[in-house]
This record gives structure tokens, C-alpha cells and sequence, in this order.
């Protein structure tokens, strides 16, 4: 079992810069592929990012392309996204997401993913 915990939501002006973190428990985070998604009031859960066990294959959703990063730190079992440049229709539950399936792609299908984080809210205003 892996627990995540998502940390460093909160509420940023647009243009603003927020970076998430999310801890992973367990001794196997370095295998996961890891995935960042978001979920807006009244909307659907849609993909944001995600980086495969290595950290080098990661993918992008075309509307946070150039503006954030994701990234991760196996010695820490943490995973980031640094999200620059913030526009109001970033605001959003962002989750954390953990895929044991071995794997050397960053998938972007939210099925494809086991564990799920309780999410950390970010706000940002125009």
C-alpha cells in the first residue's frame, strides 16, 4: 500500500508561481511512475502531468506545456510541479498519483493509475 500526501496549494495572482509536493510512503516509490492531476468545481478529473519511475519520460496536458514542470526526487519519495506563469483557469483540486504497473512511459490515462493522494487546492485569482 503507498499513501501520498499532496502539500503546497494555496492562493496565488495570476502570473503567480505555486510548487506542489507530494510525499509517498513505502520503499518501492522509485518504481512508480508518477502523475499530477487536477479536477475544477463542476468539472471533470483531467491529466496535468506525469514522470515515468526514471524521470525520463515525462508528459504534459497542451494547457500547462512551457508552464510547468514536473520532477521528482527518489531519495526523498517526493514528486513536484513547479507551476509558473498561473492563470485562472488553473484553479482546481490538484492529486497525486502513483502507477506501480513497471513501466517506462509517464502515462497520462487516469485509470492507469493505483493510488491517489487527498489533493491540495489551488486558487488563482485574476
Amino acid at each position: 500500500q503507498v499513501q501520498l500526501v499532496e502539500s503546497g496549494g494555496g492562493l496565488v495572482q495570476a502570473g503567480g508561481s505555486l510548487r506542489l509536493s507530494c510525499a509517498a510512503s513505502g520503499r518501492t516509490f522509485s518504481t512508480y511512475s508518477m502523475g499530477w492531476f487536477r479536477q475544477a468545481p463542476g468539472k471533470e478529473r483531467e491529466f496535468v502531468a506525469a514522470i515515468s519511475w526514471s524521470g525520463r519520460s515525462v508528459s504534459y496536458a497542451d494547457s500547462v506545456k512551457g508552464r510547468f514542470t514536473i520532477s521528482r526526487d527518489n531519495s526523498k519519495n517526493t514528486v513536484y510541479l513547479q507551476m509558473n506563469s498561473l492563470k485562472p483557469e488553473d484553479t482546481a483540486l490538484y492529486y497525486c498519483a502513483a502507477d506501480e504497473t513497471p513501466s517506462t512511459v509517464a502515462r497520462t490515462r487516469g485509470d492507469a493509475y493505483d493510488y491517489w493522494g487527498q489533493g491540495t487546492q489551488v486558487t488563482v485569482s485574476s
